[in-house]
């Protein structure tokens, strides 16, 4: 495990972070020094003992992350409290991931059940990833997203159904602004008739 790629990540992304000694007290990196070695057990097929490790880093952290997940190096799980991370998920190097935040499965898949996240990707708090999707290189996604197909590399997504905001055109935007607006002044008129 590169432990100190992974606390040098932590201290570029978190300003708050005062003394190296801090660092100790960040769930999120206790949530990922325990997956480690329930990864480890998991990969050698001592999934019961995987399983419980996984299971006293879920009581100690807030942060449930099945033994069977890959984890690249340098993933950081801020204010971690509620995060869900499914067993056939994939997470490449330098993502942040925020509070309350699943990847997840639908329930309607079998084998790879879960996402793929690529490389420097930020995850907003409360934001929901489920299915066997991919998440592109370079991609942020906003605080409360659902986020239920493809995200192309360098894209921005927000919003409940997940809309790519960033590789829109700026024209299609004003279109559906002035659409909104035109809904917006019809119904306004219809109350007040």
């Amino acid at each position: 495990m590169k432990i100190r790629h992974l606390t040098k990540f932590i201290r570029e992304h978190d300003p708050a972070i005062r003394s190296s000694i801090e660092l100790l007290l960040y769930q999120g990196l206790w949530a990922i020094i325990y997956h480690r070695a329930a990864h480890w057990l998991y990969s050698k097929r001592l999934f019961l003992l995987s399983r419980l490790i996984s299971q006293l880093s879920r009581f100690f952290t807030g942060i449930e992350i099945h033994p069977g997940a890959k984890i690249g190096d340098a993933v950081f799980i801020d204010h971690g409290t509620g995060v869900v991370i499914g067993e056939t998920c994939e997470i490449g190097d330098n993502v942040v991931i925020y509070q309350g935040v699943t990847l997840g499965g639908t329930g309607k898949d079998i084998g790879k059940r879960h996402p793929t996240i690529g490389n420097d990707v930020v995850i907003g708090a409360g934001t929901a990833v489920l299915g066997p999707i991919k998440i592109g290189h370079n991609s942020k996604i906003g605080a409360g997203t659902v986020v239920l197909r493809d995200v192309p590399p360098n894209s921005t997504v927000v919003g409940e159904r997940g809309r790519d905001i960033h590789h829109e055109h700026p024209l299609h935007l004003e279109i559906q602004l002035l659409h909104k607006r035109i809904e917006y002044l019809e119904a306004h008129l219809k109350s007040s008739s």
